[in-house]
């Protein structure tokens, strides 16, 4: 009974995938049960029906648009202060420990987090989004990824760095990307659809779409075909 409930849970969120037979009804039970006490959390500090771990906080929710059934991790910070809506489409995953940092300084307004559906994200990840971050549909990506979409100006020898201010061009992922866990995505990077970026690479080019990149800083390694 209880493997039947999953699957209908699971189709109604757009997931197709079978259950393996093996899994215990105990773990669903306690999966079921968790996720219950997070649809909790979500709705009283949102008001809406969104799963959210403990002790994670949600800075101006007002400002961000929840799809259906997104759900942030244990010991998250969320920041919804930004110059655009922040945007989490339906079936968005973000993991345990992750980070989203609109606004860095009070000498510029970040422009924040758009997120498409059924995208997800490992645990640790930091979204330095004061440039902007675009991620597009079905993208799913592993642990410990970073994204930092604003750069120091240094050109000026007659100032420190730190007083120069900074530069965004922003980040964008398109749709259908596996990235490998501990990726660093550069200010003004681009990755085109349907692609693979490889554990550990620094991206910081722009990429056309159907390709495998990897290394540092990263290169396309192949064509998919």
């Amino acid at each position: 009974m209880i493997k039947g409930i999953f699957q209908k849970m699971l189709a109604s969120s757009g997931k197709s995938y079978q259950i393996d037979e093996r899994i215990p009804a105990k773990l669903m039970y306690s999966v079921l049960f968790s996720r219950l006490i997070m649809l909790i959390r979500g709705y009283l500090k949102t008001g809406r029906k969104i799963f959210v771990g403990s002790n994670t906080r949600i800075l101006n929710s007002k400002n961000i648009v929840f799809g259906k059934s997104v759900t942030i991790g244990n010991h998250c910070v969320i920041d919804g202060f930004a110059s655009e809506k922040i945007v989490l489409g339906d079936c968005v995953k973000i993991g345990c420990y992750s980070k989203l940092l609109s606004t860095s300084h009070f000498s510029k307004f970040g422009k924040g987090l758009k997120m498409g559906n059924n995208s997800a994200i490992g645990d640790f990840t930091h979204f330095g989004a004061p440039g902007g971050i675009e991620i597009g549909n079905d993208v799913i990506m592993g642990s410990y990824i970073s994204f930092h979409s604003e750069n120091h100006n240094f050109n000026d020898t007659t100032k420190l760095i730190r007083e120069q201010g900074t530069s965004s061009k922003g980040i964008k992922l398109g749709n259908n990307i596996w990235v490998g866990a501990k990726v660093t995505f550069l200010d003004g990077c681009e990755v085109g659809d349907n692609s693979v970026v490889a554990a550990g690479a620094v991206v910081n080019g722009v990429y056309p779409n159907n390709s495998i990149i990897g290394g540092v800083p990263a290169k396309v390694i192949k064509k998919i075909e």
